[in-house]
């Protein structure tokens, strides 16, 4: 009985199967994923402790728990506006959005999206490992007197990193299927939770400001808006990495729709760790000194001992969830940058760089304090970067040349995203400004404060910053310098206007022709 392209299409390989494919453009054939699936990936890298985590900010810095609740609706919205058309690229070319940003930063320049994506999953990485690593152990101990000693830590810590490690080797398949198991079980969990501390949640909660003109109250608001808003931010390097395998027919709404849903869905955990954390400032609120809080240790003193359980599994669920959505992206672009490794190598080295520095970090140095402040870094640089992406998107009308995309991987010269020797200042540009002075606007008081962290009274305009001047900046840059007509579509440009500049043919790096090349995107 013969099969019809459409079936071939719906085919997945099997889930023990390992990956093969790199950053090169995935064929039509293989794209067997949904929206649904890009949902669930999404929402189980961010539905785990380390979002419990963030959730409890509002708290700490002294807001009641409607105010926190406002400020973390707040954040989370903007956030999933800001990261849903991120989601578009991959189904659109087949490969990461490191790779398509060469359509708007260069051939060369798209090591940019591949570095920023290097440091964000190493942090949140290393994030994940050790919050739910505490969990464990603290559960652990309160249930069965488990000693706290390094050697115990160790143990927690090697644990999660090698069983991340395994189901990124296994690939997109495999993390999808653990995800799908994540999400349901994580979520369970959570609701379960809520029982768990309905008899001393007070939604009451007063904290420290008593009206909207109490000194201090809006850099305490518009800083937990903006935490809650880093947490979209930090998946739009990674959402081509999973969204790739969506067929290109895909409605765009319906892709979009997934990666925006996928945020707002984990009001779930930030909830929780709002309402727990309100409820340990009021019962334990030494747990939560500003100076040196433990959300971590004043969740396991308030929970009821038949929850230390779940705590424990929800601290293993969500440490496999966050690590792998974080270390497969950096795996896959790795061996883009550096094509003499497979995915599946450049996967295992920088899991065993990652579990080091997880190591290093936690035992030698002590950096699981300053990481939280590299992590936010690393965002505000994101940011820009991001909005460089959305309107060069819009700027092409979503038109992009597939071949060209893969010049750099194929260590090739020319085609339409060479620009000026590789690099497309335009966009270089516009984020390079717009990153170094968000960075001078960062204010996380006794961590770091730029240089203009503190023009607008303690409130930490970084981002609001870095977004708004990325915006600006390219479409100025795009006007005053247009870019050539042939990386425009059929239809021409939107909102820009384009130049009759030649367009280099695409040859092998020692200028010799390429023989057959990939048929362009029309």
């Amino acid at each position: 009985m013969s099969t019809s392209p459409q079936q071939e299409q719906h085919d997945a390989p099997a889930l023990t199967e390992i990956e093969q494919y790199g950053v090169e453009r995935i064929p039509d054939a293989d794209r067997t994923a949904r929206p649904l699936d890009l949902f669930r990936v999404a929402f189980g890298g961010a539905n785990t402790f380390a979002t419990c985590v963030l959730g409890a900010f509002p708290i700490l810095f002294g807001l009641s728990f409607w105010q926190g609740l406002a400020a973390t609706g707040l954040g989370l919205v903007a956030g999933a506006l800001i990261l849903a058309p991120l989601a578009l690229f991959g189904p659109l070319n087949g490969t990461n959005n490191s790779v398509s940003s060469s359509a708007h930063l260069g051939v060369h320049g798209r090591v940019v999206g591949s570095f920023l994506s290097l440091l964000t999953a190493v942090a949140f990485f290393s994030i994940s490992v050790w919050s739910s690593g505490d969990a464990l152990v603290g559960g652990a101990h309160r249930m069965f007197h488990l000693p706290t000693n390094e050697g115990v830590y160790a143990l927690a810590y090697g644990l999660f990193a090698v069983l991340v490690l395994a189901v990124c080797v296994y690939g997109f398949r495999f993390m999808l299927f653990v995800n799908k198991i994540a999400v349901a079980a994580a979520s369970l969990l959570f609701v379960l939770g809520f029982f768990a501390f309905a008899g001393d949640f007070d939604p009451g909660y007063q904290g420290s400001f008593h009206s909207l003109s109490t000194p201090g109250f809006w850099p305490a608001f518009i800083g937990s808006a903006l935490i809650v808003l880093s947490n979209p931010v930090s998946f739009g390097a990674f959402l081509g990495d999973w969204a790739r395998y969506i067929p290109a027919d895909t409605p765009r709404r319906r892709v979009m729709g997934a990666a925006f849903l996928s945020q707002i869905a984990t009001v779930l955990p930030f909830f929780f760790g709002l309402a727990t954390a309100s409820i340990i400032a009021a019962k334990a609120g030494h747990f939560l000194d500003p100076n040196a809080p433990d959300y971590v240790g004043g969740l396991l003193a308030v929970s009821p001992s038949w929850y230390f359980l779940p705590v424990c599994l929800l601290a293993l669920i969500g440490g496999m969830s966050t690590g792998t959505t974080s270390l497969y992206g950096t795996g896959l672009d790795f061996a883009s940058v550096f094509p003499r490794f497979s995915r599946v190598q450049a996967t295992v080295f920088i899991g065993v760089l990652s579990i080091g520095f997880i190591f290093l970090g936690r035992f030698a140095a002590n950096l699981s304090q300053s990481i939280s402040t590299f992590a936010t870094l690393i965002i505000v640089c994101t940011a820009p970067w991001m909005v460089i992406m959305t309107l060069g998107y819009l700027t092409r009308r979503g038109w992009y040349d597939p071949d060209s995309l893969q010049v750099f991987n194929r260590r090739q010269r020319g085609g339409r995203y060479w620009f000026s020797h590789g690099w497309n200042w335009r966009g270089m540009g516009a984020w390079l400004v717009s990153a170094l002075v968000a960075v001078q606007f960062v204010n996380l008081p006794g961590q770091f404060v730029g240089v203009l962290g503190d023009l607008a009274g303690g409130v930490d305009l970084s981002l609001p910053v870095g977004l708004v001047l990325a915006a600006v900046a390219y479409l100025v840059l795009l006007r005053l310098f247009p870019e050539p007509r042939a990386v425009f579509g059929p239809e021409g440009p939107r909102l820009v206007p384009a130049a009759d500049t030649p367009v280099p043919p695409i040859t092998a790096a020692d200028g010799s022709p390429v023989l057959d090349p990939e048929p362009a995107q029309v």
